[in-house]
């Protein structure tokens, strides 16, 4: 079964009971996370029972498949439905997943977290394709997802927030849902209560959602490679994976697609969504102005051509990476009057 995002954290948190097992995938590590939590949640009080919560690598799986099958039928001492957790399942564990979702015993709730899965994956088509498994997506929050993931999560602490600080926590937050959930944490206990302006967001919350990545997209519409190549360094030594940077630049240009060749660029920038950072916005004018929508073009289509060898070709990812996004930056317009 293959669970809507719109269905997600509905599902999290109280799983069909004819679903013995489910899959928790996807690039937002943190809201993968915060689902499995969830999902464990749902099934016992405190997850690090070792009575009521069985943790199984994917290695482990993979040399005994029936395990999974075993500690689902097994009896937590003193009662009370089990989870089985498998913490990062790969490819290797689809043998034994198989086998328990073809054949579900006991009554335990098999948890299974993995990272970012393709179309292609046996390890999703598996739960996709199952009537006694569920898969789970878990993408980064979006323009449209993460304004209301903010009020949510103020709401919750007894704040309001204003329009113009929503924009501006959309603008830096979202790369990863933990984070997102902590800084506006520290936001809200800086505030400690009434109303959240734009004043305190911009107080509170610096550039925390990877400022790097945000660099090497403005250095690559500038055309600046030494900026660039800093920038792509940082951003992996902080720990994003090469996908992370393309895709960076990839929104980052959709955006100056958006107002190439408006009549009045100023009000085109600030109709977008979520806003440009005000710091930022004289840099993306001047890219805006200079960027044709047909090179824009072309730019999107070098990205994502590079996003699907990174993901299929086993060929190195980091260089994959960067040799595409130098390929823009060296095609940039402002490359050539930076000269």
């Amino acid at each position: 079964m293959k669970i809507k995002p719109a269905q997600a954290d509905a599902f999290a948190r109280k799983p069909d009971p004819k679903i013995r097992a489910v899959l928790v995938y996807g690039p937002d590590r943190g809201l993968v996370r915060e689902r499995v939590g969830a999902l464990i949640a749902s099934v016992v009080d405190d997850p690090h029972d070792p009575f009521r919560v069985a943790e199984l690598s994917s290695s482990q799986v993979a040399k005994e498949p029936a395990l999974i099958a075993d500690e689902a039928a097994a009896l937590s001492f003193g009662g009370g439905r089990r989870v089985v957790w498998l913490r990062d399942a790969g490819e290797d564990a689809v043998k034994g997943l198989s086998a328990f979702l073809g054949d579900p015993v006991g009554d335990a709730l098999v948890v299974v977290e993995a990272a970012e899965l393709d179309t292609r994956s046996k390890l999703r088509q598996l739960f996709e394709k199952s009537d006694a498994g569920a898969a789970l997506a878990c993408y980064r929050d979006d323009a449209r997802s993460l304004p209301n993931l903010i009020r949510e999560t103020l709401r919750e602490h007894g704040l309001e927030v204003s329009g113009e600080a929503v924009d501006y926590l959309a603008s830096q937050l979202g790369g990863d849902r933990l984070v997102t959930r902590s800084e506006l944490r520290k936001l809200a206990f800086y505030k400690g209560g009434g109303r959240v302006e734009l004043a305190d967001a911009r107080e509170c919350v610096g550039d925390t959602a990877a400022l790097s990545l945000d660099d090497v997209a403005l250095s690559c519409a500038d055309g600046d490679l030494p900026a660039l190549e800093r920038a792509f360094d940082r951003a992996l030594q902080e720990g994003a994976n090469p996908v992370q940077p393309l895709r960076a630049a990839a929104r980052h240009f959709q955006k100056l697609h958006l107002v190439a060749g408006a009549s009045n660029l100023d009000q085109a920038i600030d109709r977008l969504r979520p806003p440009i950072f005000w710091k930022n916005k004289p840099r993306f004018k001047a890219q805006a102005e200079a960027w044709t929508s047909a090179s824009l073009a072309r730019a999107l289509e070098i990205l994502l051509e590079a996003e699907g060898r990174v993901k299929s070709t086993g060929l190195p990812a980091e260089a994959i990476s960067a040799r595409a996004l130098m390929e823009i930056a060296a095609r940039s317009p402002r490359r050539k009057r930076r000269r």
